[in-house]
């Protein structure tokens, strides 16, 4: 009876002394064996890396308009954002002292130019001296110069628009005392042929401005609009950094951007023409990103493991990664499963 109830005991703890054997056997075979991956090719290529900045629309000339002398404004005849036609008045200064002064000075020159003919008439007979006719002449040209000047002054009190365009700013008020050269109002002006002349302005640091030149092609997209993308070029970059900002301020002239309102912010992706030397691997592949330190497991040369590289990502170009260093001498990088893998892990490539 002893020997019957203790049998079946036995029995039961050698088929789990098994089990657990067989067990640690079917374990001890899974983690041997080789995790199924995706590989994907390193395609060595000369790309050029996009530049991104973010800028705001503004026409393609801002010019600046104000009075020549200074006076009291007497009327500004546009607010900001109206259309106006080249040679159309856009404001004027108080012009009773200034037309008091071109009157007087015409007066002076009627004058001088009657003393110069009397002297002259009197030297040929010979009532007065040379040096009198020539003091004549002189005061004749000076009135003629002074009249010059007082009509220049005279026109230039008002300010006429000198091309069609739009109205960016009105700084000053109707009223206002302004000093000479003082900006008034800011027109946007409109290129030749009637295009709008809309451009996004954009601030560039030294180090993407140096990768590109003008007429490489852009895409802008404004969020405002439902994220539509316009194509432009650069059509101008600074030649010195903004002292406030550190940046070259580069344009982009955009195309078929009729009435886009000034202000406007988008995000430009300039492609320079001239492209450099760049490894291409699949996003899927890179893993353990920090700025531009990441991770990628490449395929040994053969075949069978995983190899953990420290690299260098430059930028993203779509669903690939252009990668600056790290994968020298590689040709295969893994891709699906590759984040559950280690340092010199065994792999068998899915076909």
């Amino acid at each position: 009876m002893r020997l019957s109830s203790t049998f079946p005991a036995l029995i039961l703890a050698g088929l789990a002394l098994l089990g657990c054997a067989r067990g640690d056997a079917e374990r001890s075979r899974s983690i041997d064996a080789p995790a199924l991956v995706r590989a994907a090719p390193v395609i060595d290529t000369v790309l050029a890396r996009p530049v991104v900045a973010t800028g705001s629309v503004a026409p393609e000339d801002e010019i600046s308009l104000g009075f020549k002398i200074g006076g009291v404004i007497a009327r500004i005849s546009v607010d900001a954002g109206d259309q106006v036609r080249a040679g159309q008045m856009l404001a004027s200064l108080d012009l009773r002292e200034i037309d008091a002064g071109l009157a007087k000075a015409k007066s002076g020159a009627a004058k001088a130019a009657r003393d110069l003919s009397r002297a002259q008439r009197l030297y040929t007979d010979s009532v007065v001296t040379l040096a009198q006719l020539q003091d004549a002449e002189t005061g004749d040209e000076v009135a003629r110069s002074d009249l010059q000047a007082a009509s220049v002054n005279r026109r230039y009190a008002v300010i006429v628009a000198p091309t069609d365009g739009v109205v960016f700013r009105r700084i000053a008020e109707a009223g206002e005392n302004t000093a000479a050269g003082s900006p008034v109002l800011i027109l946007g002006s409109r290129g030749g042929g009637g295009r709008a002349g809309n451009v996004l302005k954009v601030g560039l640091a030294d180090r993407d401005v140096v990768s590109i030149k003008k007429g490489d092609p852009a895409s802008v997209r404004f969020d405002a609009l439902s994220g539509r993308t316009y194509a432009g070029q650069v059509s101008r970059i600074g030649a010195a950094a903004d002292p406030g900002t550190g940046t070259y301020e580069v344009e982009i002239t955009l195309e078929r951007a009729d009435g886009l309102a000034a202000g406007l912010v988008g995000r430009v992706e300039i492609h320079p023409s001239e492209g450099v030397p760049a490894k291409l691997v699949p996003v899927e592949a890179v893993l353990e990103a920090d700025g531009g330190d990441a991770t990628v497991y490449a395929l040994s040369s053969d075949g069978s493991h995983a190899e953990r590289r420290h690299v260098s990502v430059d930028f993203i170009d779509g669903n690939r990664v252009a990668v600056a260093k790290g994968l020298e001498n590689v040709t295969q990088v893994l891709t699906d499963g590759a984040s559950y893998l280690d340092d010199g892990a065994s792999v068998r490539v899915k076909p």
